[in-house]
Formats: C-alpha cells, structure tokens, sequence
C-alpha cells in the first residue's frame, strides 16, 4: 500500500499560511511525536520513530525503488533522490515530520505526520484548524495487501488524535487510481468526503472524523 506524498512547495511559492490564524499557530506543529507512546494493534505493537537519514536513508531509497512505490511516489534514483525529499521537512519548520513506522521492532513502514491546514493541500479543501495530513508506504512486498494498512493507519489516526487535543481531524488524499490505498482508508475509519484535482493528481479526499472516531 502507498500513498504518494503531496508535491512540496517550491521556494518561491507563497505558503499556505499567509493569514494571522495561521500566522498564530505556525509553532504549534506536530514535531513532539518521537514522544507518543507505542500502540497496541491486532498485527502487533506499534509505534512511529522519527527518521534520521544517517541510519534510515538506504532502506528508504529502497522502498521508493520498489516500481509499486516508485509509480506513486516519484523518488525513484539514487538514494540522493529519497535523501532531498526528507531533508526538505528536516529544513522546514516542524510542521511536517517524516518517520519510519516500527511493528515488532522491525521497520516496515514510512509516514509522514503534517499539519494539513498549513500544507499547499489546504487550498484545495476547507480546512480547518489543526487538520493534521497522512502521507505512508508500506515499505516490503509481502506486508501488502493482507490488511495492514488499514491496521496501522487506524492506529496512527488514534495517535494522532490521543496526543493532538487540537486536532479534529486526521486527513489523506491518496490518488483515485490507487484502489488499495483508498480501500484501506475506508477500513480504517476514514470517511470518503470529495474528490480534488491537485496540480499532479486526482485525489479522494479522505477523512477521520473526532467526534465519529468510535462510531467508525
């Protein structure tokens, strides 16, 4: 299962933050979360761990490489490729972290955890404050396709929600041509709630709701 992460803006477009709520909230990002506690789920004890290039690097270019990731993702290459993409959140101001997704001790995953509302996809919904984005790949072979998606991004959607008070909503837009992605997304609690065309893609705006969070 992968969902291609958003285009990162370019250095010379304007941010999507341009108003005084954002302006006032810029500092309350989500770069605390190599402090949420594991989670319990059916395939096992779970937890995200922030990645540092210098030890994560080679398995991630790896996944990107993989032709399943890479028709999503677009990091195919040499490993300077993946290296960019990560480092731009690095060089952000916390407002995007990415991190590798730990089951049993094994890294078998790569997310990342964004305010969605400060992030260029916010001008292609209405969002709402503190809306905090899902980007993920399920990073081998043989863990796709037997229900783990749906598993852990249940699972990370409570994290979120546990440690975020603020945040009402964990939202994703995977591409409309990735049935997998957008079925796990529905197994895991998200509701379908618009289609959008972004700059490179059509994409099923996906949403997990606080206030339904035990009714889905």
């Amino acid at each position: 299962m992968t969902l291609r992460r958003s285009r990162a803006p370019s250095r010379d477009e304007t941010p999507a933050d341009d108003g005084p709520q954002a302006a006032a909230d810029v500092h309350d990002t989500v770069d605390h979360l190599d402090v949420w506690a594991p989670a319990r789920t059916p395939a096992g004890v779970f937890r995200l761990v922030p990645v540092r290039l210098e030890r994560d690097l080679p398995l991630l270019a790896q996944w990107m490489n993989d032709p399943a990731v890479a028709a999503f993702w677009e990091l195919s290459g040499p490993p300077a490729v993946t290296a960019d993409h990560v480092r731009a959140q690095f060089d952000g101001d916390g407002r995007s972290v990415p991190c590798l997704g730990i089951l049993d001790g094994a890294p078998m995953s790569y997310w990342e955890i964004y305010r969605a509302d400060l992030d260029p996809l916010s001008r292609h919904y209405p969002a709402q404050p503190h809306d905090t984005g899902v980007h993920l790949l399920i990073g081998t072979a043989g863990d796709r396709g037997r229900g783990l998606g749906g598993i852990l991004l249940r699972a990370v959607a409570d994290l979120v929600l546990d440690n975020n008070p603020a945040s009402a909503r964990v939202v994703a837009e995977p591409d409309l041509r990735n049935i997998p992605s957008v079925t796990a997304f529905l197994n895991s609690g998200f509701r379908f709630a618009a289609e959008l065309d972004l700059p490179t893609k059509r994409v099923a705006l996906m949403v997990r709701d606080r206030s339904l969070r035990h009714l889905m």
